[in-house]
């Protein structure tokens, strides 16, 4: 009869929402830090999160910049009422070692500086009173655990959001891999079906229900499915839900990232007392070796952009708004592709990559030395299952993020020494395990059989800056294709080095390792790649790199130690290079757009000059101190007209369409 009631109650929908549901809340505000070699009592730094102890010393260009423990403390108040509760206490991103303490007692440890990871602390507190929340983080370089190296910063500290949940004693797990508990597995899709498997996996003692509620962008619920679940070994359950949805709305990239809502909701005596909420966005894909990236059966040309999460004076402590920030940026160029690297970042991010349509390529921090001393891999048992933890935990993590197509397994390792081929087999095969629905890819800077084992490929390139001229990528790609006929290849990285501050008037390639990186050379590197790329449809997907400046404490280079200036965007975000308004103009075809290039050489030496211009228009026209020289056609956006100047200031003003003008003014110096 109870069970009867129960399924009577299920059906009609009268599911009150219990006192019991968990509480969430960021605990944040209020922490007391200290360096690992400070014992003195009662002296502290009081902080509030996200934190980095590396501010100052990474971001100064020191390369011996502080590598070892750091203390945060925080006192947690216990109310009385949350006896009978469940408490845990979840991070979503410690670098690199955590060691947990509730009031002086050891909770547990987690390795790895990128993924979330969460503990049960019901055990550890006192109810009523003030509590002790002790985290230890360690950022030394530790052979065992990844990234062993790296052309970025290693920031040390708690540098994304800290959540304290209280449960009920029954509940949707926490503490798969730092996962949601709830995972939905797409088996098949089309424009006509979809087919999907969610798996939840439960904490408790009880027997319960699982209900599952998938509702539409209006909120509308479009279906509800319920099973139940009893509590197995240790107390935990796990249940499978299939379902199939006709004619679905499909998650289409940045055209229509069309996004359904899954409601997960523990039941327990017809009481809801538990609920998580994930996206569902419904999609298939493929690559084919000939004709690239298909999304929906439909080609897409991947133009992509990869990010590193830090800024100057916050590292990698960064906000959602500087995420939100980024993800702007990336609108604005045009691009509808991110490699995430070298690392899985906030979750945040790849919320708002699926909100914006972004096709998103995620990795672990498996990174070889590339062109630098050391190496990435390590023979030996306890790294090689550090990096499967770290690659189960991103993908626990992230499955239900429909941007999300590939996963990366590894950047730039050598087979020289302990050869990392068969980890990387295993690597693999643990990924398909987990999720066969998504593709592994990687990105290599060399030859071997590293590149035969992930399902798709690319290469790090950069010639015209570590040698050789932008053109030659074509010649390369070509050649790669022909060698590789049946394997989808990329490009996982092309970029150069750029200072506003570094003009020249003649384009003259500078040294890489040199502090001269003129900005014209930068774009003459970036127009020569993309116009090579863009006429070879078999490269599955090419990644500027970067997107933006970032930290690495090692660069002695370009305009100031501590910063690789690769970016399009300078580290603060505040001003574009002008490759980023060549991209612009070749990408971006929704935001009408005029640029005239090379404004910042502003002192010119020779009468005779040629006028670049980068627009999306078909047409645009020039003026020079008030009288039109002409009206130009453009080819891949550039725009040319030849000028002479006046001696002293002249004002140089291009209009396309109706309204659309920008304005410069270059001061001509003739030396008699």
């Amino acid at each position: 009869m109870k069970n009867f009631f129960l399924l009577l109650l299920l059906i009609v929908g009268f599911i009150t929402i219990a006192s019991g549901q968990r509480e969430q809340m960021v605990i944040n505000d209020k922490w007391r830090f200290t360096y690992g070699y400070e014992v003195r009592k009662n002296v502290f730094t009081e902080i509030n999160l996200p934190h980095t102890w590396n501010t100052k010393d990474a971001l100064g260009g020191n390369v011996d910049y502080y590598r070892g423990l750091g203390n945060y403390e925080r006192t947690l108040k216990v109310e009385e009422s949350w006896k009978g509760k469940r408490l845990f206490v979840r991070f979503l991103g410690v670098n690199t070692v955590a060691n947990v303490f509730v009031n002086g007692k050891h909770v547990g440890e987690h390795r790895g500086g990128y993924t979330a990871f969460a503990f049960e602390i019901t055990d550890f507190v006192n109810y009523g009173e003030d509590n002790t929340l002790w985290i230890r983080v360690n950022n030394a370089p530790q052979l065992d655990i990844m990234p062993l190296v790296g052309d970025f910063n290693m920031y040390g500290g708690i540098y994304r959001d800290v959540e304290l949940y209280i449960t009920d004693t029954d509940l949707i797990s926490l503490l798969d891999y730092g996962s949601k508990g709830v995972y939905l597995h797409q088996q098949e899709v089309s424009s006509s079906k979809a087919r999907v498997n969610a798996v939840v996996k439960t904490l408790g003692y009880s027997e319960s229900v699982v209900r599952l509620l998938v509702e539409d962008h209006s909120g509308n619920i479009i279906l509800n499915k319920s099973v139940s679940v009893s509590p197995g070994k240790n107390q935990t359950g796990e249940v499978a839900i299939p379902f199939e949805m006709q004619a679905p709305r499909l998650w289409n990239g940045r055209k229509d990232p069309y996004l359904y809502t899954v409601r997960t909701q523990l039941i327990k005596q017809g009481n809801v007392v538990d609920e998580v909420v994930q996206p569902l966005g419904l999609r298939f894909f493929h690559v084919d070796p000939d004709k690239g990236f298909f999304l929906n059966g439909e080609h897409l040309q991947l133009k992509g952009v990869c990010r590193h999460q830090d800024r100057p004076e916050l590292g990698n402590a960064v906000s959602y708004l500087h995420h939100a920030e980024d993800i702007a940026i990336m609108e604005e160029i045009g691009a509808n592709a991110v490699r995430l690297s070298h690392y899985p970042q906030d979750p945040q991010v790849y919320r708002l990559l699926d909100e914006k349509g972004f096709v998103v390529w995620s990795e672990i921090p498996f990174v070889g030395p590339g062109g630098y001393r050391d190496k990435g891999f390590v023979n030996q048992a306890s790294f090689k299952e550090n990096g499967k933890q770290q690659l189960l935990e991103m993908i626990r993590q992230q499955i239900n993020h429909p941007s999300i197509v590939m996963w990366g397994l590894f950047n730039e390792l050598k087979e020289q020494g302990d050869n990392p081929v068969e980890y990387i087999k295993e690597l693999h095969a643990l990924s398909h395990s987990e999720d066969p629905s998504r593709i592994t890819v990687a990105a290599s800077n060399q030859g071997g059989a590293l590149n035969t084992i992930t399902d798709i490929i690319a290469w790090n390139k950069y010639y015209g800056w570590y040698g050789g001229n932008p053109s030659s990528i074509g010649t390369w790609a070509d050649n790669q294709h022909k060698q590789m006929p049946s394997t989808p290849i990329g490009v996982s990285e092309y970029g150069a080095g750029a200072s506003l501050y570094h003009q020249q008037e003649e384009l003259i390639q500078p040294a890489p390792n040199s502090f001269w990186h003129p900005e014209n050379w930068q774009t003459h590197f970036h127009e020569g790649h993309w116009v090579a790329i863009d006429q070879r449809p078999f490269l599955w997907g090419t990644f500027i790199w970067n997107l933006f400046d970032f930290g690495g404490a090692h660069r002695t280079e370009g305009e100031v130690p501590g910063k690789n200036d690769k970016g399009l965007v300078t580290f603060d975000r505040k001003d574009r290079k002008d490759a980023f308004y060549f991209y612009k103009a070749n990408w971006n075809q929704t935001e009408p757009m005029v640029y005239v290039a090379e404004r910042r050489i502003a002192n010119r030496t020779k009468a005779a000059q040629t006028i670049k211009v980068y627009s999306n228009q078909k047409r645009v026209e020039l003026w020079v101190n008030g009288k039109k020289v002409g009206t130009a056609t453009g080819d891949y956006a550039r725009f040319y007209f030849e000028v002479t100047l006046k001696p002293g200031m002249n004002e140089i003003i291009a209009k396309a369409g109706k309204e659309l003008i920008d304005k410069i003014y270059i001061n001509l110096q003739i030396n008699y």
